[in-house]
């Protein structure tokens, strides 16, 4: 490990920038004079990406970014400014800026986050760890185990990318936190062929770590394996039946259709200005009984956890629906201190240049009593939902589209035939009060969601048990 990659961030962002400490901290007091809340945001960013496609690397990135995001908070007005000119001149130009949203405001000043002596990931540069031969290497040997397989593999597609990024806040009265995260991730795609039928398969996974595991045969060959098995599965596939019927969702991964169609719904933006599906429904049922869904920010080493929010708060397991009671939503300390609530240790951003949200971390429905056997053997006939592609989800009215990229039929309490062109239909809340039945197999995905919101995207993680839901509008081509 060089010299360079064991900088803190107070070397990052004033020795080597050659900031003074205290004369950024009057910076940043003059900025929130009269404000309500606000911070310097400074980030440091390295990050680096690796493609490998038709039997050759097609694509090699390095990036390194810094700059810094000032914010002031004045009642619901924010003034915000950015540049990635790490100076006092620059810091000082964006402190006349965002100083004018609390003129004629006599604002008293939220107190700090609480601290933390938390460390859920390791601080070292995961890009410095491994050298670049092996990483491409690494990508070589997934697409060459890949074609020796079968001989139906037609085409291979593998990418591994990673990032380091320091972040320091800064907030009135010298308050600052600061924290170090590390991220990488492995994808891999397969398409198969026979005849003129063609179909694909994939495997992803990463974590808040290093390349080792992943550099692993074991875990890469796994990977490729199960690539490969996926698409198999869907070049005997048959046409997806269409109409209303009961859906299976598998564990783990599934949970994304959680993430889009609930967890937004129940962040704290949408419900302060009312235009959630979830306004004004705290301690009501909105879910069947047995359904718990949580967000969980602390889990070490997840995709999703940071040790602080992008604000500075610790991050928490905070629980949004209790046995199908509303009891939380997610808050930054805008929209928190707004309703009357505390931070939850969801206030994100994307990067310097961008102002934070509520968002999600890792959103999880816990596991219920049953077994994944005894809810398919329940289901006469049904769709069993095993993987997902895309979707598309309306916040205000919890409508929402999710295409299955594994899928089967069941038939007499029984998986039978693969599926393919399988669509989900339905309504975020009304599905929370269609489930039948929770399984006791909950599973976290394997470190591969990315979720957007106003142009800003984030790491995050799903998970969930086999669960059983009724009535859902399944879109296919074959009769139902």
């Amino acid at each position: 490990m060089s010299e360079s990659d064991r900088l803190v961030p107070d070397a990052l962002f004033f020795e080597r920038a050659g900031l003074d400490p205290a004369r950024v901290g009057r910076l940043v007091d003059d900025a929130l004079a009269g404000a309500d809340d606000g911070e310097l945001f400074l980030e440091y960013a390295q990050s680096e990406s690796f493609g490998f496609d038709d039997g050759r690397l097609k694509s090699a990135s390095f990036d390194t970014s810094q700059g810094f995001g000032l914010r002031a908070v004045s009642d619901e007005a924010t003034g915000f400014a950015h540049a990635a000119d790490l100076s006092e001149e620059a810091i000082a130009r964006a402190a006349r800026t965002v100083r004018a949203v609390a003129q004629g405001h006599d604002g008293v000043m939220a107190g700090p986050p609480a601290r933390t002596n938390a460390k859920l990931y390791v601080e070292d540069n995961p890009l410095t760890a491994v050298p670049f031969e092996a990483k491409t290497k690494l990508l070589s040997d997934i697409d060459a185990y890949a074609r020796a397989k079968d001989p139906r593999v037609r085409q291979v597609s593998a990418s591994l990318s990673g990032s380091w990024q320091v972040v320091e806040i800064v907030r009135a009265g010298g308050v600052r936190v600061r924290d170090v995260r590390p991220l990488v991730r492995l994808n891999v795609s397969v398409v198969v062929g026979q005849g003129d039928k063609q179909e694909a398969g994939s495997f992803g996974a990463g974590e808040r770590g290093f390349y080792a595991r992943y550099m692993d045969p074991a875990h890469w060959q796994a990977g490729v394996d199960e690539a490969l098995r996926q698409a198999l599965v869907n070049l005997d596939a048959v046409a997806a039946p269409a109409g209303e019927m009961p859906v299976v969702l598998g564990s783990g991964w599934p949970g994304i259709l959680l993430h889009e169609a609930i967890g937004h719904g129940l962040e704290g933006d949408f419900n302060r200005k009312k235009t959630s599906a979830f306004s004004g429904l705290m301690g009501t049922q909105v879910a069947a009984k047995g359904v718990t869904v949580i967000d969980d920010g602390t889990l070490p080493g997840r995709r999703g956890s940071l040790t602080v929010d992008d604000e500075g708060t610790p991050t928490n397991r905070t629980t949004l629906i209790e046995d199908g009671i509303l009891v939380g939503y997610l808050q930054d300390r805008l929209n928190a201190r707004l309703m009357g609530m505390a931070p939850t240790g969801n206030g994100r951003r994307q990067s310097y240049a961008h102002s934070p949200m509520p968002r999600m971390t890792n959103t999880i429905m816990l596991g219920g009593d049953r077994t994944p056997e005894e809810i398919i053997a329940s289901c006469k006939h049904g769709l069993y939902a095993v993987n997902f592609g895309g979707g598309q989800v309306d916040i205000t009215s919890g409508k929402f589209v999710f295409s299955c990229t594994e899928a089967y039929l069941i038939q007499e309490g029984k998986v039978g035939p693969a599926v393919k062109g399988a669509t989900l239909i339905g309504n975020g809340p009304d599905c929370l009060t269609q489930v039948r039945a929770v399984a006791n197999d909950m599973r976290l995905d394997p470190g591969i969601g990315t979720c957007g919101k106003s142009g800003q995207g984030v790491p995050v993680g799903v998970g969930q048990p086999t669960l059983l839901i009724d009535g859902l509008t399944v879109g296919g081509t074959a009769a139902a």
